[in-house]
C-alpha cells in the first residue's frame, strides 16, 4: 500500500522570501520541488523548451549559447499578456511533467512530506487540485519592492512591473491554508518559525 505523502504548495510574492523558506523547510526533511528551477533547466541550451520557444517567438529571443534570453522575455511577457499565455503553454506542461517525476522519487524514497515550491501557484489554478495545503510566506508589498531592488538591482518600476503580473496579496492570502509572515523578521527569528511549521506537518 502507497504511504500518505503530504503534498504543500509553496507560494509568496516576488521578495516575500519564500525560496529562504524551502530551504529550510527541506533542512528539516521535507522533499522540495522548485517549479522555478525546473522552469530555469528546461530554458536552458538543449532544454526541453527551446525549440518550441525559438519557433514561437523567433531566434531573437535565444542567445548565442542556447539558452532562453531570459531578460528579453521577460519584458515581453509582462508587457504583452498573449505572449505570456504563449509562453506559459509551453513552458507549464514540462514543468509539470518534472514536478511529477521527482514527487514520485520523492515517495520512493520515503518522503513523507513534499513541498511544490511554485511562485505563481494561485495565478495558475491548476495546482490547487494537486495539494494537500498551501503555505503562503507574506509580506508587505513596500518590503517586496525593497528586497527585489536590493537582491536584483532592479528599478522601482521594474519590481512594480513583475509584480502588476503576479496574483495581489490578498488574493494569495485568500488561497492559503498555512501563512507565514516575513515581516521585520532576522533570519533566525524566521528559522524558529518554519521550525515549528515543520513539527505541526510532522516533518
Amino acid at each position: 500500500m502507497r504511504p500518505s505523502v503530504q503534498r504543500i504548495g509553496l507560494t509568496g510574492g516576488i521578495g516575500s522570501g519564500k525560496s529562504t523558506v524551502a530551504q529550510m523547510l527541506a533542512a528539516c526533511g521535507a522533499a522540495v520541488v522548485d517549479a522555478d528551477a525546473i522552469a530555469r533547466q528546461v530554458t536552458l541550451a538543449g532544454g526541453a523548451a527551446i525549440g518550441e520557444l525559438a519557433r514561437q517567438f523567433g531566434p531573437e529571443m535565444i542567445t548565442s549559447e542556447g539558452a532562453l534570453n531570459r531578460d528579453r522575455m521577460r519584458q515581453l511577457a509582462f508587457s504583452d499578456s498573449g505572449a505570456r499565455q504563449r509562453l506559459e503553454a509551453i513552458i507549464h506542461p514540462l514543468v509539470g511533467q518534472e514536478s511529477n517525476r521527482q514527487f514520485e522519487a520523492a515517495v520512493a524514497a520515503g518522503c513523507r512530506c513534499v513541498v511544490f515550491d511554485v511562485p505563481l501557484l494561485v495565478e495558475s489554478g491548476r495546482w490547487r487540485q494537486q495539494l494537500d495545503r498551501v503555505l503562503v510566506v507574506d509580506c508587505s508589498e513596500a518590503t517586496q519592492i525593497v528586497r527585489v531592488m536590493a537582491r536584483n538591482g532592479w528599478t522601482h518600476e521594474a519590481v512594480l512591473a513583475v509584480m502588476a503580473g503576479q496574483a495581489s496579496r490578498a488574493q494569495r492570502l485568500a488561497a492559503a491554508d498555512i501563512c507565514l509572515c516575513n515581516e521585520g523578521l532576522p533570519l533566525q527569528a524566521l528559522g524558529r518559525l518554519v521550525h515549528q511549521l515543520a513539527i505541526g506537518l510532522a516533518l
